[in-house]
């Protein structure tokens, strides 16, 4: 199976769509893995790449400020 060539833009919504679904913790890391390569039609390894990127280049939603629960 060929992948297909995703632009900054693509693997920044793909690693932001996985992120803010593993923080959430409704789901496990497995799945929420299975689910973003189902959604957006990418390989195992095509979303380890965008994974390792992510966080190298530290995109977002990593790049924002931690929200401080005041309770």
């Amino acid at each position: 199976m060929r992948s297909k060539r995703l632009t900054v833009g693509q693997k920044k919504e793909i690693f932001n769509a996985l992120v803010v679904m593993q923080d959430r913790g409704d789901v496990s890391v497995t799945d929420s893995k299975k689910r973003i390569m189902e959604q957006f039609h990418v390989t195992e390894n095509q979303l380890r790449q965008i994974q390792e990127e992510g966080i190298e280049k530290e995109w977002p939603p990593l790049d924002e400020e931690p929200v401080q629960m005041v309770g």
